[in-house]
């Protein structure tokens, strides 16, 4: 199942907050076109009311993420962290689970 790290529990809570004043609200994860000619599988992000109606829904200490199906299979074993830049850009990373 998918984790966070304590940054991006942070982070995200402060984006949602920040974004959207319904109770229920969350970062919804799901896939998006390819970007490049590999025509790998890219993931993007959205501040959202609520999860669509196949969406998984992962809370994690009050912070809550909607995953798409693709999104749920890809992020299943994975890490998901966060980091704010000096500009206030938010940006992702992730990473393995270590066994």
């Amino acid at each position: 199942m998918l984790t966070l790290t304590d940054n991006a529990t942070a982070i995200v809570s402060t984006l949602v907050s920040r974004q959207n004043d319904a109770p229920d609200a969350g970062l919804r994860i799901h896939s998006a076109p390819a970007q490049d000619d590999a025509g790998a599988a890219h993931l993007a992000v959205a501040v959202t009311a609520d999860p669509e109606p196949a969406d998984q829904v992962v809370e994690v200490q009050g912070t809550r993420l909607f995953l798409d199906d693709a999104a749920a299979a890809a992020l299943d074993d994975k890490i998901l962290d966060a980091g704010v830049d000096d500009e206030g850009s938010v940006s992702f990373a992730v990473l393995p689970q270590v066994a």
